[in-house]
Order: structure tokens, then C-alpha cells, then sequence
């Protein structure tokens, strides 16, 4: 690997570490050797997140944002600028490293290139679209802005199975929920609200709550609801953790075992959001989520990969 390319890995995994996050990115549960893949795609990805979702930009510069990033991501070369120089344009630092980075990435594991336009599509869908209507059309999101993340990690450790790819969407699509349910009063004070309206007007919930910072008892119930249906997914997901093998078997598990703690914590604090406020892990999960990898029983509904 010449120097360009590796400084330019060296500046994703930077950006990688820079972001809080509830789940692993590029952990020292995966190999040493695909950390660097995933820090590249995780650089991209969030940076795209942040183009949709940091205050301070416009909805029209947000798109304009968005439309550049993708032109990059879709650019046969990194351009007459060298690796490492601020783009003037841009409102990161050394855009051109992400996508040099990325592309290697791309190349080597003729990963599709859908999977990233599917990420840019649910990231352009956050500029224009606050609310939503239905649950589909909330899994429907989660399709784009999550799934695409799990079958590029599957994709980077060799596996290309339909099974496999299915489990992983549920468990992706499930984390993504969660963290909106962890990140509801956030997310309404973005003026944005990922409970669709099919559920909370079936609990008798009002917006008007909301405002207040009041998480009454029929947002509570609508919030219980789409927990039990989050929980169901996970459930579903959970043979994509015995279905791989290796390092990626445990970084799974964990990610996994991660996302169902926090769906307990919101579970036993009645969702309660702006009261309890917005629960997170710390060491102490880490001691307990260790220890759940280790002790895992296996869910063997299809053979594993030797």
C-alpha cells in the first residue's frame, strides 16, 4: 500500500474514533485487516449522515452537500487535487482521503456500489421527509439508512448469502430503530419524528406532548409498541450472529447484545426520554455485554461457515 493510500486509511479510522457511537465501528473484535474497510465506509457514511443532520446547514445546502458526495462517490478518479487537501467547497477536512480510501475499499471487494447510492438516497430522505406516515414506510427508510451498512460488512469477510444477508437486514434495521426511539426528544427537536403517525394516533397520543417535553402515558404506549415490534426484529436478526465465523462471529454478538441493552434501558425507564434522558452504555455494559459474547447459546437455523 503506497503512502497516499494508507494516509488516506489513517484519516478515516481518525474520523471513525471521532464519533460517538453505541455500537463498535472497526473494533478490535474484527481482523486487523478489515478495520481499516470498515473505518473507510463508516467515514463515508457518516459524514454523508452529518451533511443531513448537523445544525447549521440549510435544507438547499444540505442537498447541494449530498449531490457532491455523491458525484465523488461515483468519480472514476480523485481529481487533480492531491490526497489530503481540503476541498474549498466542502465543510470537512480532506474529502479526498475518504473517497481514495473508499474506493480501494470498493475495488478490492467488488462491493456493489447500490448499497452506498441506497445510504445517500435515506440521507437526501432526512432533508425533506420530518415524519411518517406508516410503519412500512419507516422500515422502508431503515432499508436504505441501515441494512446497506450490515451486507457490506458480511460482503468485506467473504459472504454473499441470501440468508445471511436477511438476518443481517433485521438485526441493522433494528439497531436503526432503536436509536431513534433512544434519540426521539433529539430528533423532535430537529423537527424530526420517526414513531409513524398509524401508531401514535392508535395510542391517543398529540405532537402537542412532545413540545412540552412530556412523555405521557399514551407515548409511553405508542413507544411500548414500536419497542415490541424492534425487539421482534432483533429476534429475527440473531442467526446472522452464528451464521459467520472467525473475529466477525463476536463483533456481532456484541453489536447485537449492544443494541437489545439499550432497548432494555429505554424499556425499563418507560421510554421516558426527556425525564430519564437519553440512555447510553458505559463500562459497566461493556463488562456485561463481554461476558453475553462469551456465554452466547447459538441459534444454529443454518449451518455456519467453517
Amino acid at each position: 500500500m503506497n503512502l497516499s493510500l494508507q494516509s488516506a486509511y489513517t484519516h478515516c479510522e481518525q474520523l471513525a474514533k471521532l464519533h460517538y457511537e453505541n455500537f463498535p465501528v472497526a473494533s478490535r473484535l474484527l481482523p486487523a485487516r478489515l478495520r481499516p474497510h470498515v473505518a473507510a465506509i463508516y467515514a463515508f457514511a457518516r459524514t454523508a449522515d452529518d451533511f443531513a443532520d448537523e445544525p447549521g446547514y440549510h435544507a438547499s445546502e444540505r442537498m447541494r452537500l449530498l449531490r457532491d458526495w455523491r458525484m465523488k462517490l461515483h468519480a472514476t478518479g480523485t481529481g487533480s487535487r492531491e490526497p489530503g487537501t481540503p476541498d474549498p467547497r466542502s465543510r470537512i477536512p480532506d474529502p479526498d482521503n475518504v473517497f481514495l480510501a473508499l474506493h480501494d475499499t470498493i475495488e478490492r471487494f467488488s462491493l456493489p456500489m447500490q448499497l452506498f447510492d441506497d445510504l445517500l438516497d435515506a440521507f437526501v430522505q432526512d432533508v425533506g421527509t420530518p415524519r411518517y406516515s406508516k410503519w412500512a414506510d419507516v422500515l422502508d427508510y431503515c432499508r436504505r439508512s441501515a441494512n446497506p451498512v450490515g451486507r457490506l460488512v458480511l460482503r468485506l469477510s467473504g459472504y454473499r448469502d441470501d440468508r445471511l444477508d436477511a438476518a443481517s437486514d433485521a438485526v441493522c434495521t433494528a439497531l436503526q430503530l432503536t436509536n431513534f426511539w433512544q434519540d426521539l426528544a433529539i430528533d423532535w427537536s430537529r423537527g424530526r419524528l420517526y414513531v409513524p403517525e398509524e401508531i401514535w394516533r392508535a395510542h391517543h397520543a398529540e405532537v402537542a406532548s412532545l413540545d412540552a417535553k412530556q412523555m405521557t402515558p399514551q407515548w409511553k404506549a405508542a413507544l411500548a409498541d414500536c419497542g415490541a415490534r424492534t425487539r421482534e426484529l432483533f429476534h429475527r436478526g440473531r442467526p446472522v450472529c452464528d451464521g459467520v465465523s472467525g473475529r466477525l462471529r463476536y463483533e456481532l454478538r456484541a453489536t447485537w447484545l449492544g443494541g437489545t441493552r439499550i432497548l432494555d434501558r429505554l424499556e425499563r425507564g418507560g421510554y421516558d426520554v426527556f425525564g430519564s434522558g437519553r440512555p447510553k452504555l458505559g463500562a459497566a455494559d461493556a463488562l456485561v455485554i463481554a461476558c453475553g459474547t462469551l456465554l452466547w447459546r447459538e441459534t444454529r437455523l443454518f449451518p455456519t461457515r467453517s
